[in-house]
């Protein structure tokens, strides 16, 4: 087989949860334990970072890995889903894992993975691991892909663990409180391995204060360990009274919190003997884009009007776009916007302005929602537009009604975005 048709085969003989929802979220670690003795354990040949969340967790995740690059360390990354390109999951100090390395590992494994009926994201991480110990990485940070305590990720040990904050999303799967989901993704805390905290308040906080005890994980939280205040640039922030600031290479409002998190995380690696300089950091998280080749966090694809795409789909990551995109000078909103069908719409769609003009379109997936059916439901919280069939149709009809003083912006669903992209 050659690249394109290994990726077709993946999609073909495994139930991708991006694309079909929940009939691919297989709970449990029997399957993943299995594949991991086959390949011999290979995550345990090098350091981990294990970093989980409901909103943030990519984006710190991508901000540690390229500050332990900058900082001099052999760095391997591991997230999802992907946007453009299957192989955006898996690299190596920014690097995307190659072609010939996908095709080989499914040609050597298949006949063996094929019996133990593993998901798409199990295979996935499974071939990152074995990527990462053939490239002979120093450490890379390994992104949850959902919830934590059942997550296929969850059987490292990592030297640090990272919550980056709890909200709703994926209730089917995680509970319908934030006090069941803050338990799920308290589950990657582990025996003696401290845990850090970016946001948590109340009852939430409490459900990670208990079970650290329960484990016997240190813990720490990161909005007591790092101060941050805005710099005289949107782009700029000081930390404690430091008065040079730091520049963050991610745009978006909802980033100083991950920026907070990145910053007591490299404290505790600091502690633990992984040695990173401040230049490194400074570095890493100015150039966080480049090094690792992020894309979708508040990405300008176009001015004149000005394009913005991003990917925050749940309650709170609606919220923050929101109110970010509010801010910006424009005459008209123009929103392009598309949703999956198994997410509850009705927390989000208030959040969404009433003046804007909507473009209600659909990613071409099973997932999606249609976009006459969004176009419906949002009519009912006085949100109206014309729907599109497809994301690109949806983005030339908003292009086309828009004039330079204009803002658009595309987002609801990663998988728009991707599209996008």
């Amino acid at each position: 087989m050659d690249y394109q048709q290994t990726i077709e085969y993946l999609y073909r003989q495994l139930p991708v949860f991006e694309r079909t929802g929940g009939a691919a979220y297989k709970a449990g670690l029997e399957r993943v334990m299995a594949l991991d003795d086959l390949l011999h354990h290979p995550h345990r040949r090098y350091l981990t970072i294990h970093v989980a969340g409901t909103n943030g967790k990519g984006s710190t995740s991508h901000m540690l890995a390229s500050v332990l690059q900058v900082a001099g360390y052999k760095t391997g990354l591991y997230t999802s889903p992907h946007l453009k390109d299957f192989r955006e999951r898996i690299r190596v100090n920014g690097k995307m894992i190659s072609e010939s390395y996908v095709v080989e590992f499914v040609e050597r494994y298949a006949a063996s993975f094929e019996s133990l009926h593993p998901s798409f994201f199990e295979l996935t991480m499974s071939m990152a691991f074995q990527y990462f110990a053939d490239e002979q990485v120093d450490i890379a940070v390994i992104e949850v892909g959902l919830g934590g305590r059942l997550d296929s990720t969850n059987i490292i040990t990592p030297m640090l663990s990272v919550i980056t904050n709890i909200s709703f999303d994926h209730q089917q799967f995680l509970g319908d409180t934030l006090e069941k989901i803050a338990a799920e993704k308290a589950g990657i805390m582990k025996p003696t391995i401290p845990t850090l905290i970016g946001e948590a308040e109340g009852s939430v906080k409490q459900v990670f204060v208990n079970h650290a005890a329960e484990v016997g994980a240190p813990f720490f939280f990161a909005q007591e360990m790092i101060r941050l205040s805005r710099g005289n640039q949107q782009d700029q922030f000081l930390i404690h009274d430091d008065p040079t600031p730091i520049t963050i290479g991610l745009k978006g409002l909802y980033q100083e919190k991950n920026l907070a998190t990145t910053l007591a995380a490299i404290q505790l690696l600091n502690q633990n003997k992984v040695k990173i300089a401040e230049n490194a950091v400074r570095e890493g998280v100015c150039h966080v884009v480049d090094l690792t080749g992020l894309q979708g966090r508040w990405q300008i694809l176009g001015h004149d009007p000005l394009m913005i795409c991003d990917t925050g789909h749940n309650e709170a990551g609606i919220r923050y776009a929101m109110s970010q995109l509010l801010q910006l000078p424009h005459r008209a909103l123009h929103l392009v916007f598309g949703m999956v069908k198994d997410k509850d719409h009705r927390p989000i769609l208030p959040l969404l302005p009433k003046e804007a003009h909507y473009y209600f379109t659909q990613a071409a997936i099973p997932r999606a929602l249609p976009a006459s059916e969004l176009q419906h439901e949002a009519s009912l919280y006085g949100l109206h537009g014309l729907s599109y069939s497809s994301v690109q149709e949806a983005i030339q009809a908003a292009l086309h009604a828009a004039d330079e003083q204009d803002v658009i912006f595309i987002g609801g669903s990663t998988y728009v975005v991707a599209e996008a992209l």
